[in-house]
């Protein structure tokens, strides 16, 4: 699914914020990325997105070598990776419905199709009785699961999330880490960017553990992985 070789990124300044960086990532794993402020992990995080340009080495997604990836194909490319974040990134105006929706609408999927998949998506995170609802009338921990099913309508290959449980209390951030923990049981590959180790000590996953830009620790690469099922009917 993802194969990261020999990768640097310097920016312009000389500062180097990935050194030689490599590993692979299975189809249907989840894998947590951990490391402190400043250990390279924003970074490594942009160039999986193509938003920026590594220095040296190859990054290939599913197939596609970023390097050679033609600029015409880059919308799509990122639609391949179902992306969440720490602040939830909402569109504060609009109902949960809406929202999720947001993400076919704007690549032109027809209505009707919209009005079957995105019950389908809020059932999956436990929202359905909540679509009517706009982003200030939930909890922090509800807006999350928006964001989560908004990154999966479009039956991403990959689910990243960026400190998806950083502005969450205890109690929903483990409810997040445990409906991320559904979704990849459902053969979705799953991409955990945190510095809480705690939370990965609980969950019991592969670890990769960066620091100053390089990684340190590995805990291992597939294992058991679960058949791949799309989220769509």
């Amino acid at each position: 699914m993802i194969e990261i070789s020999d990768v640097f990124k310097t920016y312009e300044t000389g500062s180097k914020a990935v050194r030689g960086i490599s590993f692979t990532i299975g189809d249907g794993e989840f894998v947590f990325i951990v490391g402190r402020s400043g250990s390279g992990k924003s970074t490594l995080i942009k160039l999986l997105l193509k938003e920026l340009e590594p220095t040296h080495g190859r990054i290939v997604v599913n197939d596609m070598d970023l390097g050679k990836m033609p600029r015409r194909y880059i919308p799509k490319y990122r639609r391949s990776l179902g992306v969440v974040f720490q602040d939830f990134r909402l569109l504060k105006d609009r109902t949960v419905f809406e929202n999720v929706a947001f993400a076919q609408r704007v690549i032109g999927v027809p209505s009707r199709i919209i009005r079957e998949t995105v019950p389908e998506m809020l059932r999956l995170v436990g929202l359905s009785a909540k679509y009517k609802a706009y982003p200030r009338q939930l909890s922090g921990g509800e807006q999350q699961r928006v964001a989560i099913a908004r990154a999966l309508i479009n039956d991403p290959e990959v689910l990243l999330a960026d400190e998806p449980t950083g502005n969450l209390d205890s109690f929903n951030a483990h409810e997040i880490m445990k409906l991320l923990e559904e979704i990849n049981g459902r053969g979705r590959t799953v991409i955990v960017v945190t510095h809480s180790q705690e939370m990965v000590d609980e969950m019991g996953k592969r670890v990769i553990t960066m620091e100053r830009g390089e990684i340190i620790r590995d805990t291992g690469g597939p294992i058991g992985l679960p058949e791949r099922r799309s989220f769509k009917r």
